[in-house]
């Protein structure tokens, strides 16, 4: 498709662009939603901000940032005002462009944990016109050396910790500037000297790249994701207005980090799209989440399913003995959204049954930017992702591209307003095929058109002829009383090609030893199909998890 022109002086980001041909189709008019009609001139951050202030005004709450201690304990909060983010992230751009040399176009590393400081730096970044390349803090020095090559970034900006790594990268031309530190050249005391005047921002094209994500949990050389500045916009505009329906009183929290799309997105984009606040942890442990919900008021929750099972085990029960009652901390929460990994249809009925709220499950991508499958409410069947989410069309197909018939297993391929384009990447052709961006999972679509996953494509178990999902096994296994996590693949077999094996984490009271492990094996025989039941139960102390608490499944084999 024909690109607008560009307000970018470097162009690296549109030069790396997929050739046309290799483009996934972009669909603007699936349901009709005139919301997707951006304008041509379009700055994603000054948008936001200056949508919410327009509406709301400027002293309006916007963000609280939190060490993630529990509720009750001097946690330090910081609370900004729209204003208050909209004055710092002009700062941060007049710095970027006047004292650091950056111009539109421009890549800028951005480390720092979920703190208002951060969420202003990603703001600045995208006002001065650069495009921003968010990463997690735990990122190590020759991550960091990875990722910032690949986006060739001119300038580091990182909190206090992130910093040293970023030095020790030495990526050839980077200058590492800290926020949030004590020193005289830290991007704080820089901003303060640089005075309140309006930064006008600059007016980049709707298909001005915005932003680079890069893939997480996958093992070889990461995959920069290129996203325009109407995608920022086009995933608040589908997802979040159509499902998870959240409103300007709404106050969000969560765990998934900003250097993520599915934290970038739930904590910031959806919040200031509706001018709502949002609380920021910097510890997004369970214990802090239910502490932020009891103490914040919080109404929106996002984090992953092995969250959701460890806040159980902390709920309150009901002091009087009788029925079920949510927890009294939880008395403020309406909406929870759970993605990352497939949320066991246990654990929803466990966490509806503890509090009542039914948890909003969804399948996104980094390549997408955000969830497009999903169900809220009445429409929501336990165990299914959901249906597509409107301004987004999904199907199941098969290597060649056909349709796979309803309640048959095969690839989940999705189009919509935001497709796959890898920076200069030839794995392109791998995920974008016939016009689709082929997400890497299998899953079922029944009759009524829910999607239900069933494991990532290269997770299928073949065990004697038969398909056998991995997840399937796992939510069997999680319904056993003496387990908390669990992890299955195949491993390979001489008489069956492979075997069920699973990795088992026991709760602390439970009994180990091969009486568990038989008990196990018969406990799911008798929930699901025999032939699936783990043939080979490890029981471990822990298994590997991303730093976003998604199940590295090819780490498994490690445990043997």
């Amino acid at each position: 498709m024909d690109l607008l022109p560009s307000a970018h002086v470097d162009s690296f980001a549109r030069d790396r662009l997929p050739a046309a041909d290799r483009w996934p189709e972009l669909r603007f008019d699936l349901g009709d939603l005139g919301e997707l009609r951006y304008p041509e001139r379009l700055n994603c951050a000054a948008h936001l901000l200056d949508t919410a202030i327009a509406e709301f005004g400027p002293e309006r709450g916007c963000l609280i940032g939190e060490s993630g201690k529990p509720a009750g304990a001097d946690a330090g909060a910081e609370t900004w005002t729209y204003g208050d983010l909209d004055r710092r992230s002009d700062q941060i751009a007049r710095v970027l462009t006047s004292e650091l040399g950056v111009v539109p176009g421009n890549r800028v590393l951005l480390c720092g944990p979920n703190s208002p400081w951060t969420v202003a730096c990603w703001f600045g970044v995208l006002k001065a016109g650069a495009v921003v390349v968010t990463v997690v803090p735990l990122l190590r020095s020759e991550e960091i050396a990875t990722v910032a090559g690949i986006a060739q970034a001119s300038v580091a900006l990182c909190a206090p910790g992130c910093d040293q790594e970023a030095d020790k990268a030495g990526v050839p031309g980077m200058r590492v500037v800290t926020f949030g530190g004590s020193g005289p050249d830290d991007l704080v005391a820089r901003c303060d000297l640089v005075g309140d005047r309006k930064f006008e921002a600059v007016q980049t094209s709707q298909d001005d790249v915005a932003m680079i994500a890069f893939t997480s949990g996958t093992t070889g050389r990461p995959k920069g994701c290129l996203h325009f500045h109407r995608d920022v916009l086009a995933i608040a505009d589908t997802f979040a207005k159509h499902v998870l329906k959240a409103g300007p009183d709404d106050v969000f929290a969560g765990s998934p980090p900003l250097g993520f799309t599915f934290g970038l997105g739930g904590l910031v984009i959806f919040p200031l799209r509706v001018g709502a606040a949002t609380v920021l942890l910097e510890r997004g442990s369970p214990e802090a989440l239910l502490g932020a919900v009891e103490k914040h008021g919080v109404s929106v929750l996002f984090t992953a399913p092995t969250a959701y099972r460890a806040m159980l085990t902390m709920l309150k029960p009901d002091a009087d003995g009788g029925d079920a009652r949510p927890d009294p901390r939880l008395r403020t929460l309406r909406r929870c959204v759970s993605a990352g990994e497939a949320m066991p249809a246990e654990t929803w009925r466990a966490w509806h049954a503890a509090t009542g709220i039914k948890i909003i499950d969804g399948i996104g991508a980094t390549e997408l930017l955000h969830i497009f499958i999903s169900a809220a409410d009445d429409d929501i069947r336990p165990g299914s992702t959901g249906r597509p989410v409107p301004g987004w069309e999904a199907a199941i197909l098969d290597a060649d591209g056909h349709p796979v018939p309803d309640g048959e297993p095969g690839l989940l391929a999705v189009r919509g307003p935001v497709g796959c384009r890898y920076l200069a990447d030839e794995r392109q052709s791998t995920y974008v095929r016939g016009g689709w961006n082929y997400t890497g999972d299998t899953y079922i679509r029944d009759q009524d058109g829910y999607f239900w996953y069933q494991a990532r494509s290269d997770d299928m178990i073949i065990s004697s002829g038969y398909n056998i999902a991995g997840p399937e096994v796992e939510n069997a296994l999680l319904r056993h009383p003496s387990v908390l996590e669990a992890g299955v693949i195949g491993t390979p077999d001489p008489d069956r090609g492979q075997l069920v094996t699973a990795f088992v984490v026991l709760r602390p009271e439970a009994p180990a030893g091969q009486a568990a492990v038989k008990d196990l094996q018969e406990f799911v025989k008798a929930r699901i199909a025999p032939y699936k039941y783990p043939r080979s139960v490890h029981i471990v102390d822990a298994l590997p998890r991303t730093n976003t608490g998604k199940l590295q499944r090819f780490k498994l084999r490690d445990l043997l």
